[in-house]
């Protein structure tokens, strides 16, 4: 008897393991092609907030695998111009990871990000991000510098939230 193929399940089984698989051997767990941000375990989360280069091998076997540019090690031999998008999109999600983690911590308002899964932040980068512009995160009113945070400029609220990341990480240990 012949087996019927769905081909469309397919093409996502393959688009998943291309996309998630190099997640699924660092992190020893599995991600689906609607996964968020809220959905990632405190110690992928963690993992993937801390700044410097190991953390950046991360972001590009995600991005790379979305935008299916190859593997993360291919990064050196892309064009400039996809260089410079992936380490963009690498910048802009390393942020929206930042700042869910200080969400779980209560320490910011739910952010616009935190609606949308991980390859529709890497597919639609350009709109995302110019949403997330005009609509930055608030510190919490519960988080203990929040008088001195009120008292900023629009422009400075976000580049004080951002200062709040070593603190962030060092707080976030705990739920590791």
């Amino acid at each position: 008897m012949t087996k019927i193929i769905d081909l469309q399940s397919y093409r996502m089984i393959v688009l998943e393991k291309r996309i998630f698989g190099p997640w699924q051997k660092r992190f020893g767990e599995t991600c689906g092609l609607k996964t968020r941000l809220s959905d990632l375990s405190n110690k992928v989360l963690y993992y993937l907030a801390q700044p410097g280069e190991t953390s950046s091998l991360a972001y590009y076997e995600l991005i790379m695998g979305v935008l299916d540019f190859g593997t993360a090690s291919n990064f050196h031999y892309l064009s400039n111009e996809n260089k410079m998008a992936v380490v963009d999109i690498h910048l802009f999600l390393a942020d929206q990871v930042r700042f869910e983690m200080m969400w779980r911590l209560k320490w910011v308002k739910a952010f616009e990000t935190r609606k949308f899964g991980l390859i529709e932040l890497v597919q639609n980068f350009k709109h995302i991000k110019t949403t997330c512009r005009e609509n930055p995160p608030e510190l919490a009113e519960s988080n203990p510098d929040y008088h001195a945070y009120t008292k900023l400029t629009y422009g400075d609220k976000e580049v004080f939230i951002r200062r709040m990341l070593q603190k962030a990480l060092e707080a976030f240990t705990e739920k590791i």
